[in-house]
């Protein structure tokens, strides 16, 4: 009975600790509004995800269409290779957006560090449109490139 109290507070401790963003917050809610101004187009949106020990490129959705429905890819570079691989420079494009060419090949490829198979996408191009974007996570720690989490953008 007396370990309850201190179990209380130890909860509380911990979850004190977990940062999560308000998905109806001000800049969340312009950021939103700015995806729905997006004109239509033969061409995608992606959100770089650097991570240490795994190999997916990052997010990609369709323009107009909010971080939510993204998917987590890799890229094809056979035609044309990341703008950091380009450079020689592996992950100093980190949470940059990209005006993205390509297209998904109906493929799915498996990452070995996160045991999971994720959609190919046909890199053929892209051009950065922002270098510091809103957050798109729901815990600001995963756009760390050291830490392991890969949940799915709000």
């Amino acid at each position: 009975m007396k370990l309850r109290p201190l179990a209380a507070a130890l909860c509380g401790i911990v979850l004190a600790g977990c940062e999560t963003v308000d998905p109806g917050d001000s800049s969340r809610a312009s950021m939103n509004a700015a995806i729905q101004a997006e004109p239509a187009g033969s061409y995608f949106v992606g959100r770089r995800m650097y991570k240490k020990d795994y190999k997916m490129w990052g997010w990609v959705r369709e323009p107009g269409k909010p971080w939510k429905t993204a998917k987590l890819v890799l890229f094809n570079e056979q035609q044309k290779l990341a703008p950091d691989r380009e450079q020689n420079k592996i992950g100093t494009d980190h949470n940059y957006e990209y005006k993205l060419t390509g297209y998904f090949s109906g493929e799915t490829i498996y990452e070995p560090a996160s045991d999971s198979f994720y959609p190919e996408f046909v890199f053929l191009g892209g051009e950065v449109t922002a270098i510091s974007p809103p957050n798109i996570y729901q815990q600001k720690r995963q756009n760390e490139p050291s830490v392991r989490i890969l949940q799915a953008p709000l």
